[in-house]
């Protein structure tokens, strides 16, 4: 049977692999064939800590449980949500740090094809700001923000259209091809997908606009077929006018269009925060009256007011449930969807 060794060996170098239990009280190293004192204080027995940590049969020997074991357990206990989830459509706006990030790009890209290959219908958002302004900066345009919108002038739209629909969208759909799944690129222009309306500030703001209409017929036989349609958040009025649209009110649209499950937003924090000045403070679940109670009482301010308004319209007309999770975290997606626990704060109507 799996015995802890004295509290007098020095506790294992956080080098290799191991797994700590909640207690703090244990260190379990791959392949949980031996466990040390996590420290020199730790008093706890270690059964009790190793069946908390890791739910092992105690009627088994140790030495049975792999990491592979430990996968496929994994994998057992995310059963009840892929069957909840499975045939349904979800859209995730993505934006960010996993956006400016290799590691949590590759991230989402994983965790969106592992979820169409289990039978979910994702459909993917995107903007694209950082890039834009690279590339104003090539040509010698100076960006420029008004309340956190960017004014849009001609040139300006010209630069946006260009590096979303042309790179950022295109580069988005060869990443998802590369890892296993079939992308296809749109943007609000193709197929009348979106149709937009100038922003009421439009004398302030220029080229930037709001959602009229949604037209969600060219990706319904998309999402039927398997694909996943990765969007770009430009559209053109019935003028032809072609204007850049906020991210997160494209998806909101999109989702409720659709009539999705879900609608995710990734963003640079953890959530709603009780207290925006303590990271501890995350509110995991929320309903429409609670988070806006927390902006009449300025809990949710700034650059959450739009994200939590998108998400309250897209609840309004139909859509289940809304998440702003943190995508600076490795495979938010899969916490997300997968988990209990999730990654951030989710909004039921």
């Amino acid at each position: 049977m799996f015995a802890a060794k004295s509290p007098s060996i020095p506790p294992l170098s956080f080098s290799e692999k191991s797994l700590k239990c909640p207690n703090y009280c244990l260190k379990l190293r791959l392949p949980f064939t031996s466990a040390h004192p996590a420290n020199k204080n730790s008093t706890h027995r270690c059964l009790p800590c190793i069946r908390s940590s890791l739910s092992l049969d105690l009627d088994k020997s140790v030495t049975e449980y792999t990491p592979a074991q430990t996968r496929v357990d994994i994998l057992a206990e995310s059963l009840p949500y892929l069957q909840k989830f499975r045939g349904k459509t979800i859209v995730v706006k993505y934006g960010g740090a996993a956006m400016k990030s290799e590691s949590l790009q590759a991230s989402v890209i994983n965790d969106l094809v592992l979820l169409s290959c289990v039978g979910i219908r994702p459909i993917f958002v995107h903007g694209g700001g950082p890039e834009i302004n690279q590339w104003l900066d090539r040509i010698g345009l100076k960006p420029n923000f008004l309340n956190g919108l960017r004014v849009t002038d001609a040139s300006t739209m010209e630069i946006v259209t260009m590096v979303l629909v042309g790179k950022v969208n295109k580069h988005l759909v060869s990443l998802i091809n590369k890892a296993g799944a079939t992308a296809v690129g749109l943007s609000g222009l193709d197929g009348r997908l979106l149709t937009a309306r100038p922003s009421p500030k439009a004398a302030e703001l220029g080229f930037v606009g709001e959602v009229a209409v949604v037209d969600p017929t060219v990706l319904r036989p998309l999402v039927e077929n398997n694909h996943i349609p990765v969007i770009a958040s430009v559209a053109a009025d019935e003028k032809g006018q072609s204007y850049n649209i906020n991210a997160d009110t494209v998806a909101g649209e999109l989702a409720a269009a659709l009539g999705a499950e879900k609608l995710i937003l990734l963003t640079d924090v953890a959530g709603i925060l009780e207290d925006k000045d303590d990271p501890g403070s995350l509110v995991k679940e929320i309903d429409i009256a609670g988070v806006r109670k927390m902006v009449s009482e300025g809990k949710v301010a700034g650059g959450m007011i739009p994200k939590v308004n998108c998400c309250i319209r897209s609840l309004a007309q139909g859509v289940r449930t809304a998440s702003i999770i943190d995508g600076r975290v490795q495979h938010s997606l899969l916490l997300e969807i997968l988990t209990d626990e999730g990654a951030g704060t989710m909004i039921t109507g």
